[in-house]
């Protein structure tokens, strides 16, 4: 069987790093300036900890902002907690890091963005049809994203 690397899965492990490190040094130290973060994540998964009326409120998918207030933030290998207000009664959450599909920070421009197998699948569930008619597979340039529209 042929080995091969894994570079989808070792860039979200890496891009989930990143975003323990920045949450463990607000924790540690606040927000710095005007950085603040939009994160995006997916309240079905099974490690997804939240009240049961949000849950409810958002079923698929919900997006915090960790800006101005907020308490206990800490993080580990796992993910991260955090307690947010939501209309003047605060809640914790518990948000594994692969349930995170999004984390922006506005400030900087700066964004990550987490694609799952399902999306690739769903996307690719309407092309099953060759209209060519070839059976070879297609092919797939590789995308090279620059990083200077995030920079000031």
């Amino acid at each position: 069987m042929a080995r091969s690397i894994d570079y989808g899965n070792l860039m979200h492990r890496a891009m989930r790093g990143l975003i323990q490190s920045v949450l463990e040094d607000v924790a540690a130290h606040g927000l710095p300036g005007a950085h603040h973060f939009f994160i995006t994540f997916d309240t079905t998964h099974p490690d997804v900890a939240m009240a049961d009326w949000l849950r409810a409120r958002y079923p698929q998918e919900m997006t915090v902002v960790i800006q101005h207030w907020y308490e206990n933030l800490s993080a580990d290998d796992r993910g991260f907690s955090v307690t947010l207000n939501f209309g003047n009664q605060p809640e914790p959450l518990v948000i594994p890091f692969d349930a995170v599909r999004t984390f922006v920070d506005p400030s900087v421009e700066f964004g990550l963005r987490f694609e799952t197998h399902e999306e690739d699948e769903e996307e690719e569930a309407g092309s099953d049809e060759d209209p060519d008619g070839d059976d070879e597979p297609p092919r797939h340039d590789a995308q090279v994203v620059s990083l200077d529209k995030f920079r000031k």
